[in-house]
């Protein structure tokens, strides 16, 4: 396995104060931060753009972006993301007509891949996308809206992700988002996950309780 990544994800900070929530949940600790980009069209809520990771960018944020487009057709904001910073983009399969080409486009524009199967998408697809991706995102609430619980059934999806990851003998991290928190995380991480996406686990807090917050957490998630 990949070395533990803890992302929060923006979804849940305060986007009055985007900037500072960001580099708070930073500096407490955390390692990646997560874009959730939903378009009330391939599922019902509408977040933001890719000048919002430009702002954070141009804010000062150096750390690395992950962004996962639930929009459809996805092809279009690719690049508008990768030029706003975004260093990894995700995607879901059932948003575009051709997944190899959309692995292209991603590549073309210098960032990092990852594929998202949601909780009641099966796996079928995943051994065929040995050496085109960085990144499998399973999803552990339908996507949407933050706040939903975490669905365990999505552990045993994990275990079975893990070991075709594993039979790759690759770099290929293995993420999971949604309904993390200290209760469940170690469960994840005993599934074989690597990167966890958590929003309201951390950005639900006041800032000043971040890195108490993410300590907790990688210390449930063993890591400390």
């Amino acid at each position: 396995m990949q070395s533990f990544v803890l992302a929060p994800s923006i979804l849940s900070a305060d986007f009055a104060r985007l900037g500072e929530d960001v580099s708070a949940a930073l500096a407490a600790g955390a390692d990646w931060i997560h874009f959730d980009v939903m378009d009330n069209h391939y599922v019902p809520n509408l977040t933001f753009g890719a000048d919002v990771c430009k702002a954070l960018r141009t804010y000062g944020i150096t750390a690395p972006i992950d962004v996962h487009l639930m929009i459809s057709p996805v092809d279009s904001l690719i690049p508008a993301f990768a030029q706003a910073g975004a260093t990894s983009i995700s995607f879901h399969p059932d948003a575009t007509s051709d997944v190899d080409r959309t692995i292209k486009l991603i590549r073309e524009h210098n960032c990092k891949v990852g594929i998202v199967f949601n909780p009641a998408v099966n796996l079928d697809l995943l051994p065929q996308l040995k050496d085109k991706i960085d990144l499998v995102l399973l999803m552990s609430v339908n996507p949407g809206f933050g706040g939903q619980s975490f669905m365990p059934h999505v552990l045993d999806k994990a275990m079975a992700a893990r070991k075709i990851i594993d039979g790759w003998g690759d770099k290929t991290r293995l993420q999971i988002d949604g309904g993390i928190t200290k209760k469940n995380i170690a469960q994840v991480v005993q599934a074989g996950v690597d990167t966890v996406v958590a929003g309201s686990a951390v950005f639900a807090n006041p800032a000043s309780e971040y890195p108490a917050v993410v300590r907790e957490l990688k210390r449930a998630a063993g890591q400390n």
